[in-house]
Order: C-alpha cells, then sequence, then structure tokens
C-alpha cells in the first residue's frame, strides 16, 4: 500500500534585515516545528532575489542572508526533514519566472497592492510619471513570488493578510498556464493565515518593524538587549496602582514567550501595581534566559559561515533535484524541450 503524499508547505524569508522578536513569534517560531513533522515536507528559502528590489545595498544583503540562516539553524530548524536553500542557488526560479511572466496577464500586476500604493504615493506627491521610481522588480515580484511557490507544487503557504493577495495571484498564473498548456503542471496553493498570531508591538508601541526602527534583535547581546527592554514605552502609573496588562507592551512580549501559568502570575502582578522597573527587569530575565542558550549557537554559527555554507549547499542540491525534473516537463510542455 502506497504511503499518502506529505503536504507540502513553503516558506519564504526576505533577507533584508536582522531577525528580531517579532519575526521570531509570528513566523520562525511556528515554521520550526512545523519542520519537524515527517508528514509535512517543508520548503524554507532565503528570498534574496526578492532583496534585491528593495535594497540596492549588497553588503547588508549579505549580512542579512548570513544572519537569517544562522538564526534558523541556532533555533532548531530540521534540515534533514526540511530543505533549506537559498532562493539564488535555484537558477530554475528565474526561468520558470519568464515562463509564467509570459501567460501573467499585466492587469494583473495593476492590481498588485505593493505597485498600486507606489502609484498612489507618486500621484499624492503630484509627479508628472504615476510610474516615477517604480522599478521592474517591484512590479513583477508577484511573478518571482508565484515561480518560488509554483516551483515544488507547494500546497499551503503560511503567510500575513497583506500577503494573500500574492497566493491568490500565484492561483491565477498557474491556472493560466494549465489552461493554455492543457495539462496539470501546477497545483494550485492555498495561503495559510493564523489570526492567532500575535503581532508584537516594539519599542514605542507601534508594531515591531524594521521600518518603524523600534525592533529587539533576536540575539542581540545580553547588556543590549537590557538596554532595549528598557526603552521600551510605558505610561506614567506609578508603583501600587493597578496596570492594565492588556495594553501594555511589556507583558505582551512577555505573555508571548512565557507559559500560561507565568503570563497569569504576570497579570496578578499588573492587578496588584508592579512597578514599571521591576516589570522591564522581569521581561529581560526571562527573555534572556530563554534566549542565551540559541543565541551562543547563533554566535558560533556566525563565526563559521563555512558551516552554513554547506548546510545551504545540500539544501540547494535536494531542491535543485526536483526543479531540474520539473523545468524539463515545463521546457517540453510549451516547447523548448530538446530536439532528441
Amino acid at each position: 500500500m502506497s504511503q499518502p503524499a506529505k503536504t507540502r508547505v513553503l516558506t519564504g524569508i526576505t533577507t533584508t534585515g536582522t531577525p528580531h522578536l517579532g519575526n521570531y513569534i509570528g513566523a520562525i517560531k511556528p515554521a520550526i516545528e512545523a519542520s519537524q513533522d515527517p508528514n509535512v515536507q517543508s520548503f524554507y528559502f532565503l528570498a534574496d532575489y526578492h532583496a534585491l528590489i528593495k535594497c540596492p545595498d549588497p553588503k547588508r544583503v549579505q549580512e542579512s542572508r548570513l544572519e537569517i540562516a544562522a538564526t534558523w539553524l541556532a533555533l532548531g530548524l530540521d534540515t534533514d526533514n526540511a530543505i533549506f536553500y537559498r532562493q539564488s542557488d535555484i537558477h530554475e526560479i528565474p526561468e520558470l519566472m519568464w515562463m509564467l511572466s509570459c501567460v501573467c496577464a499585466k492587469g494583473l500586476m495593476n492590481r498588485a497592492h505593493a505597485y498600486k500604493a507606489a502609484v498612489a504615493e507618486n500621484e499624492e506627491a503630484e509627479n508628472q510619471d504615476a510610474d516615477k521610481g517604480i522599478t521592474m522588480g517591484l512590479f513583477g515580484y508577484p511573478v518571482l513570488m508565484a515561480a518560488d511557490i509554483l516551483m515544488f507544487n507547494a500546497n499551503k503557504v503560511p503567510v500575513g493578510r497583506d500577503q494573500i493577495q500574492h497566493i491568490e495571484m500565484a492561483r491565477d498564473i498557474a491556472g493560466r498556464f494549465n489552461h493554455l498548456y492543457k495539462g496539470q503542471h501546477f497545483a494550485l496553493p492555498d495561503a495559510v493565515v493564523d489570526d492567532k498570531m500575535p503581532l508584537l508591538n516594539g519599542l514605542d508601541g507601534r508594531k515591531m518593524s524594521k521600518s518603524y526602527d523600534n525592533t529587539i534583535p533576536l540575539f542581540v547581546a545580553e547588556k543590549k538587549l537590557q538596554k532595549l527592554v528598557r526603552k521600551i514605552k510605558t505610561n506614567s502609573l506609578e508603583p501600587g496602582e493597578p496596570k492594565d496588562p492588556d495594553s501594555c507592551t511589556l507583558f505582551q512580549i512577555y505573555s508571548a514567550f512565557a507559559t500560561s501559568e507565568e503570563t497569569a502570575s504576570l497579570r496578578d502582578q499588573y492587578a496588584a501595581g508592579i512597578g514599571w522597573g521591576d516589570a522591564k527587569n522581569q521581561l529581560f530575565d526571562y527573555l534572556n534566559a530563554q534566549l542565551s542558550a540559541p543565541r551562543e549557537r547563533y554566535n558560533e554559527l556566525m563565526a563559521d559561515p563555512a558551516h552554513i555554507e554547506a548546510v545551504l549547499q545540500k539544501g540547494a542540491e535536494r531542491a535543485r533535484e526536483e526543479a531540474t525534473q520539473t523545468m524539463d516537463r515545463l521546457r517540453a510542455a510549451v516547447g523548448l524541450g530538446r530536439f532528441v
């Protein structure tokens, strides 16, 4: 009796920044847990082609690729089960992007949120050219994302709500290709959105984001971590005055890492009027204890880029083994196959 096919789950990580606490809670932690599920075939990749769209700084892209790879490995990504690779190592992906571009309607790309937002900015600035400063990379990156997904016939793609449109576009493009070339060449992927996944606030109370410069890097040194926790914005309530945990960034970050019992205990302390200094010390102590072992592993990995390179090359070999076979089939389907 044949084994049922594993569900295929694909996640890309854009290599333009340093991973922070919000990235860990929102994306990295659940993905690493999924990588250990033997019933799932996971694909995790460093989206470094995507990084070029918004980061023309080669040093930053290179540093970010190393930092992100080291982060995932330090936190326990199962690279025996999951396939972990750099997008730029899979040369078949840009080739597939071109094939998909040739069946993708320009009107579909006109409706992409990022493109429309860039046009709206130009119109608000009263620029004569509505496309001023907009590259073909920005305009066409939903097609690159479709190529990432369709290359490995991913069934499920975990995304935030702002990315659902791109999965719908990938489905549209896949359906169009299947129709034009008369075959089920691609599976139609589904977006997976976890509405229960918390969006952590940053130092200023807004969503933790590189664009707001309010992040707490995941593996920052202990003294720097303590300094950043102390900078988290709080209100002016004095020690002894009851405080609302549900509107407090300190409590939100603590509860994202802590057990339900630990969270309940801190909630009681808020009701009893915990001082902000004490609350910040508790958060720092808890985070530092949770992150100290993976931080040590992360630092070891950052000092040994050859090991990271070897892991990524192994992942690329596994990914390309499938990608080369897929592209052979697709070239034949579109009329670009070998003559003999």
